[in-house]
């Protein structure tokens, strides 16, 4: 006999979920000095008629993901970005944003956003972004940027990663990067001492996720890999000597929802059914999604 749905033992599998979340990517993690990441929606629960808690994963929050949210019947969305950012005056419907937290507070749907923990915990964005550009074949990798919180140094905020020497030209490492992130084009602005992508050779990259000017500005590497750089940035880059592949904010970051985050997230609930027993999801059968909603705002034509 399945146990009884209450409003209760909703809350309390919505607790237990988001603790699951911190558990792969501790808050502590993520930068404090500017971010905002955490509980962001606390909705009021509603009284569920199955024992099902679908947990959705997107890098935006945007309207047409609400409306996945509410069709699929989410108990919890997990956006990578933070809808609120900066300190709410107001909270009304003119605002689309602030409507789309209105509706899922009314549909009893809670937010939650790791963001930076994401990029700064090993195995995060970051390291997977590694594995794309070098396809798993670099020699070493370090933290660019290291968490104040985490004195082993493992974690942080970029990557810098080092190639065999003569092994990979800039062509083979922008070709790796279309394939990992499932892209027909990319930016590329090319140093000047590297006359073309097939000559140049690459033995070093520093990594970030998302916009990397600021993380990325004191590395010392061959080339950058991001998702945007701003036109002054790339300029004092190239004539510093580096080149850089940026390939739009988000397209460094949503491949990880499928590749890295959603089977995460899985096999720690599965373990945590099985090592603390079922009730620690107060017996519901849970299930991670990735948006199908969540898109680039920008296109290619």
């Amino acid at each position: 006999m399945s146990k009884a749905v209450t409003v209760a033992s909703t809350t309390r599998v919505l607790k237990s979920l988001i603790s699951t979340v911190q558990q792969l990517f501790p808050v502590a993690l993520a930068d404090d000095s500017w971010d905002n990441t955490g509980l962001l929606l606390e909705s009021p629960l509603i009284s569920h008629t199955t024992n099902r808690a679908r947990v959705l994963l997107t890098i935006d929050l945007t309207a047409a993901v609400v409306d996945e949210a509410m069709q699929k019947k989410a108990l919890l969305i997990v956006a990578y970005h933070p809808i609120i950012f900066r300190p709410l005056k107001q909270i009304t419907q003119s605002n689309t944003q602030q409507r789309s937290l209105l509706r899922l507070a009314h549909a009893g749907i809670s937010v939650y956003s790791p963001h930076t923990a994401v990029d700064a915990q090993v195995g995060g964005v970051n390291d997977w972004l590694a594995d794309v550009a070098s396809g798993g074949q670099y020699i070493s990798t370090s933290v660019i940027q290291p968490s104040k919180n985490d004195p082993s140094g493992n974690t942080g905020f970029g990557r810098l990663i080092t190639l065999e020497e003569g092994t990979f030209t800039l062509r083979n490492i922008i070709e790796n990067i279309k394939r990992g992130l499932h892209l027909k084009h990319v930016q590329v602005a090319l140093a000047d001492q590297h006359r073309d992508v097939d000559s140049a050779t690459i033995s070093t990259i520093a990594i970030c996720a998302g916009s990397g000017g600021s993380v990325l500005s004191n590395a010392n590497a061959d080339l950058w890999f991001t998702g945007e750089l701003s036109h002054h940035e790339v300029l004092a880059l190239r004539e510093r000597g580096v080149s850089a592949v940026i390939c739009g904010h988000t397209n460094t970051e949503r491949g990880y929802l499928t590749t890295g985050f959603a089977p995460k997230l899985r096999a720690l609930i599965k373990s945590n059914t099985e090592t603390l027993d079922a009730s620690h999801y107060e017996h519901f059968d849970v299930e991670v999604l990735v948006s199908e909603a969540d898109k680039d705002p920008i296109s290619v034509f």
